[in-house]
């Protein structure tokens, strides 16, 4: 690892030009694979819908599929959004994923809906449940969840009488939950609570400082967590060469821009397909900004980098994201530069 510093790894199973939803999940478990045997320490899989470039719907089932192709790395959401889901389903989906893979599952939970205002609406109606009212309790939703996969379960009054509640009938462990999110919110809900709690740097990039000092200051000790626990989350693209590298990052930051200006949105570009996009000016400074906040490199830069940004925020452990673009002619079942971006960092 970089001079002691702990890596991970965050998957949002991104989907090709020339890839099938099939190729893409064949991918994702050789990056999986290709992390459990280079020592990462823990495997996350993100939760969006509805996107032409992002086959990462379903966490539960991702998890399931690597932590079965893997041995040792820890598995889990990067994260769980929440209010799509009756928290019910979220506790006995991770208790049972934890009683098969005893003391390998991290349930990230976040607020935010990972995808469009519409799909967000079809999520949360067949749910049960309203968009407005998921979100505002959020909180309660969280300790739901936390409470019912506990191994006594939960109390829950209905016509004057209190029915016992457990995720699994004899859960012997539970998995470790954290907050996830990308503004204070979850950083103060987090301290309140006393749980772990990480920020999307990779996906927000500003607000990093804020949301970590808040988390950190207002932190009150659980009977999960004595103090408070972190860690850091960053796009990263490492090749041999730093203008490989570059040029290996360039499709996800088209896909960035597309997202982020309101641009129609299609699968991940191939690098050659990407260098052959004209560029509007006005795109050009958020795509720099962007560019400025991942870590692209070759593996000497990289580790400094990344050594650079622990310091910075104060953590000892990293989350990759590999945002590596692929070239014209590899394999569809692989991301070989995904791979070679955790190979170069080790």
């Amino acid at each position: 690892m970089v001079s002691g510093l702990q890596l991970s790894v965050l998957d949002l199973v991104p989907v090709r030009t020339d890839q099938s939803t099939s190729d893409a999940l064949s991918a994702t478990l050789s990056l999986a694979r290709a992390a459990d045997e280079l020592g990462y320490h823990r495997y996350w899989l993100a939760e969006h819908h509805n996107m032409p470039a992002v086959a990462a719907t379903n966490p539960p089932v991702l998890i399931s599929m690597v932590a079965s192709a893997t041995s040792q790395i820890r598995v889990g959401s990067g994260g769980v959004m929440l209010p799509n889901h009756a928290p019910l389903v979220v506790a006995e989906q991770f208790a049972l994923l934890e009683a098969a893979h005893p003391g390998r599952i991290d349930l990230g939970i976040g607020r935010a809906p990972g995808t469009d205002p519409v799909t967000s609406f079809a999520l949360r109606h067949g749910a049960g449940g309203v968009s407005d009212e998921a979100v505002t309790r959020f909180p309660e939703y969280v300790d739901n969840v936390l409470a019912m996969m506990e191994p006594e379960g939960v109390g829950l009054s209905v016509a004057g009488r209190t029915h016992a509640l457990r995720a699994t009938p004899e859960a012997r462990s539970v998995p470790t939950i954290w907050l996830l999110g990308s503004s204070d919110y979850s950083a103060r809900l987090a301290a309140e609570k006393g749980m772990p709690y990480v920020f999307a740097h990779h996906f927000s990039g500003s607000g990093t400082a804020e949301a970590l000092e808040l988390y950190r200051s207002g932190f009150r000790p659980s009977e999960a967590l004595a103090e408070p626990r972190t860690f850091l989350t960053v796009n990263a693209v490492v090749a041999e060469t730093a203008e490989e590298a570059e040029r290996r990052a360039l499709p996800n930051l088209l896909m960035m821009v597309a997202l982020r200006t309101g641009s129609p949105l299609g699968p991940q570009l191939l690098v050659e397909e990407a260098e052959k996009v004209d560029v509007p000016d006005a795109h050009r400074p958020p795509m720099e900004a962007m560019r400025s906040r991942w870590v692209v490199g070759d593996p000497a830069s990289a580790r400094a980098q990344l050594e650079d940004l622990a310091a910075t925020y104060a953590v000892d452990e990293v989350m990759v994201h590999p945002v590596a673009a692929a070239h014209e002619g590899t394999d569809p079942a692989r991301s070989p530069a995904r791979e070679e971006t955790l190979r170069l960092l080790t």
